[in-house]
């Protein structure tokens, strides 16, 4: 498969900051690939950098093979589609599309034929001749995204393009892109902190974090083999419990919780050191209310029902261990075999031993947590 982007150890720093850090990734031909990390990771300054808009400190930039990296952003075989959309409202749908090309100064039929074949790739064949304020929001999108297409970019970046729709939109528009991308296959490099959208979206995730790639992997590889403490928080939800590790007499790790209560793993993410701490992370829709206690190689631990999450196909319980302060989330099953628990009852919530990783106790928060 061809290369069509390849940044190697790449590095933008300002003053005494470090915003990226010897960055490098491959993304392939026609593939949808995102760049997932909070805000402040150094993401939009790396996109940026791939766009031409800020020059690297060190390292290169190639597109189908070709160092560009000091290349002038309006020589660079991409284009970039902003969260703003910055859509011409003066001008028509079609008026907006024909602006890039007209500015290398194409004319004539050529454009027309090039407007009319893109507003058809992106689904919206007989919206020339309206006015931008007369679209709905989704609209918009694919319009923003045809104006790049129709200059035939090797790579289209997209700096947060959903962020500021609503919530329901949101949701819609996560399936219209990846369905549009996969139709039109044009190489995306999408820049997001909403973990949803990379992993609903894309083909291969990177995951950044204080201007480094933590992990790079389809969205699977992501959820199910964290490399990280962060990783494991930050895609998709998880619960993190606070334990220590020994070995028992067989040589098989084993982690200590809250009041003497051995856990068991099915592996460690590194060697087991006594002495340090470690994050414990189990996912909800893997804990199991009130388990058999006859299965083995299975966790169980005495919990208080704090709350129940109620969310339709999404609903959870808020459990609190016996002894501790911690909060756990519970996914509830969608047959209503637990509608007779209740906030304050005394459960028991389990876990097969494969379901849970264990990192170094790491100093991340994904939010204000205890």
């Amino acid at each position: 498969m061809r290369i069509a982007l390849s940044v190697q150890n790449l590095t933008r720093r300002f003053a005494d900051f470090t915003a990226v850090n010897d960055v490098s990734f491959d993304v392939e031909d026609g593939k949808f690939f995102s760049i997932l990390g909070p805000s402040g990771c150094g993401k939009t300054t790396l996109l940026r950098m791939i766009a031409g808009f800020y020059r690297q400190d060190s390292g290169t930039i190639l597109f189908n093979g070709v160092d560009m990296g000091d290349a002038a952003p309006n020589k660079r075989p991409v284009n970039l589609v902003f969260q703003n959309l910055a859509l011409f409202p003066m001008m028509n749908v079609y008026e907006n599309v024909a602006f890039g090309l007209r500015r290398r100064g194409e004319k004539g039929a050529a454009v027309d034929r090039k407007v009319r074949d893109v507003l058809e790739r992106v689904g919206l064949p007989d919206a020339g001749e309206k006015q931008v304020s007369q679209l709905s929001g989704g609209q918009k999108q694919r319009i923003a995204i045809a104006r790049c297409l129709v200059l035939d970019p090797t790579v289209l970046l997209l700096d947060e393009p959903l962020g500021a729709l609503d919530a329901k939109l949101r949701e819609h528009m996560k399936i219209e892109l990846k369905t549009l991308q996969a139709n039109v296959g044009t190489t995306f490099v999408y820049i997001t902190h909403d973990q949803s959208e990379a992993m609903v979206m894309s083909d291969r995730v990177a995951v950044m974090n204080r201007g480094v790639f933590e992990q790079i992997g389809t969205p699977q590889e992501l959820y199910h083999r964290p490399k990280s403490s962060f990783v494991a928080q930050f895609v998709g939800s998880n619960n993190k419990l606070h334990v220590t590790l020994r070995r028992d007499i067989h040589g098989a790790a084993l982690a200590r919780y809250a009041d003497g209560v051995d856990l068991r793993l099915s592996e460690v993410c590194g060697d087991v050191d006594a002495n340090e701490p470690y994050d414990m992370f189990v996912r909800p829709e893997a804990m199991v209310i009130n388990p058999d206690a006859a299965q083995t190689n299975f966790n169980s631990v005495p919990v208080t029902v704090k709350a129940i999450l109620f969310d339709g196909g999404n609903s959870r319980l808020l459990v609190s261990p016996e002894g501790t302060s911690d909060e756990l989330v519970v996914m509830l099953p969608q047959t209503r075999q637990f509608d007779h628990i209740h906030a304050g009852d005394r459960i028991r919530v389990g876990w097969d031993a494969a379901a849970s990783l264990c990192f170094l106790k790491s100093d991340w928060k994904l939010y204000d947590e205890k």
